[in-house]
């Protein structure tokens, strides 16, 4: 160690006493320097947490006093819903019924931003002001006790691609997009990875509890566009194992990246996933493998739509019947996890809304029994957190969120 790197060192000691902090609290790494750093440029104050024979560290303390719920039960929120007097609405309905948590865009499904971030910031021109005053907003969620989830859209970004083709498909020269006209840029790099994990960081300092990441993964189909498609394999080039593994590798480690840089946080992490990976080794196209995944995450929140099953468990019309559906669903996940030594926590996506698309007659409709019925098959399997969504935040009323009580 050199005189300059022992005198920084010391330097940090003296910080330390003058926050009254124990010296052995102080490790001299990198992490616990840019603690006392962070601390000393942005004023907050240190958290300390329990890691067990390890030495105490500290994390980053957003000001924001939030507990974490009995078991979270919690509906999605649009960036634009924040914007009008639609969440006055359902701020009310999360506070006058057994809810207790919103799922809020932070970045979203095209790749904006949905607040303004500080001048000069990176992401300036990718923000779209929804929010005009997320740090109020957080303070009102606190002051009626709701958790806050931030959500953020990860690998399905038409706005990164066109900005950075290079980090996307390409097809023709071209930036690739599905059927719906949407690009996604690849998991393989990890430019990427750290573009995500720092707006994540954002969220987090601004006062979010949890990072939700959704969209982890290849496109859907992969598989069949894999040979037509133009990409760079970035640090997986040299990989000599097969492409479906070396998409779980990259998805993989994408996620595990997500938790370790978030760790100073404090935030849980939590990855949304397509419920049929759970029924399978893994996805071949997508890259998801579940328990990989599940390994890397506090939280694991299976979208588990019955309108999204094709016939499945031996149920001809899944999005007929939500409660066998998510029962037989809840069978398959409780088998998966419970092979897990130290497994997340079980927080599934459940539907409130319809799906036309299905129906060449009368569509099924979703209401409160609908809605009922999927919260009480997960009850019934030992599943107590869920999230419900509906793209349009218009949820049913009068619906019984914990029907086994």
């Amino acid at each position: 160690m050199g005189k300059k790197q022992l005198g920084f060192l010391t330097l940090i000691g003296i910080l330390l006493l003058s926050m009254g902090l124990p010296m052995n609290a102080f490790a001299s790494d990198e992490k616990v320097i840019h603690t006392v750093q962070n601390h000393t440029k942005k004023q907050t104050s240190l958290k300390p947490i329990d890691i067990g024979e390890k030495m105490q560290r500290f994390t980053f303390d957003a000001g924001l006093d939030f507990e974490y719920p009995d078991a979270v039960r919690g509906i999605y929120v649009t960036g634009p819903s924040v914007g009008v007097k639609r969440f006055d609405k359902l701020v009310n309905l999360v506070d006058t019924t057994d809810l207790n948590a919103m799922v809020i865009d932070i970045k979203e499904d095209h790749g904006n931003l949905t607040f303004k971030p500080k001048k000069g910031s990176p992401y300036e021109d990718i923000a779209i002001n929804y929010i005009n005053d997320p740090r109020k907003m957080l303070e009102s969620l606190e002051e009626k006790g709701i958790y806050p989830i931030a959500r953020i859209v990860v690998f399905k970004d038409s706005v990164l691609a066109k900005k950075h083709p290079e980090w996307s498909f390409k097809k023709n020269g071209k930036v690739w997009t599905n059927g719906k006209g949407e690009a996604f840029v690849s998991p393989f790099q990890k430019e990427v990875w750290k573009y995500n994990v720092e707006i994540a960081k954002m969220a987090a300092e601004l006062g979010f509890q949890e990072i939700q990441f959704d969209y982890v993964r290849f496109p859907e189909g992969f598989e069949d566009y894999d040979d037509i498609l133009d990409y760079s394999l970035g640090d997986y080039k040299d990989s000599s194992i097969k492409n479906v593994q070396r998409r779980v590798n990259a998805v993989t480690d994408f996620v595990s990246y997500a938790k370790e840089e978030l760790e100073y946080y404090g935030v849980d992490v939590s990855v949304d996933i397509f419920g049929y990976a759970a029924t399978i080794p893994e996805a071949p196209g997508i890259g998801q493998n579940f328990t990989k995944i599940s390994k890397n995450v506090d939280v694991i929140s299976s979208m588990i739509y019955p309108s999204h099953w094709t016939s499945y468990f031996g149920i001809e019309k899944p999005d007929t019947q939500p409660y066998k559906l998510v029962s037989e669903y809840a069978k398959v996940e409780n088998e998966v996890l419970g092979k897990l030594e130290d497994p997340p926590t079980s927080r599934p996506w459940i539907q409130d809304f319809e799906a036309p698309w299905l129906y060449s007659g009368a569509t099924k409709q979703y209401g409160k029994a609908e809605v009922e019925a999927q919260i009480k098959a997960l009850k019934e399997h030992g599943i107590e957190e869920f999230l419900i969504w509906n793209a349009s935040n218009d949820y049913t009323n009068n619906v019984d969120y914990t029907p086994l009580d």
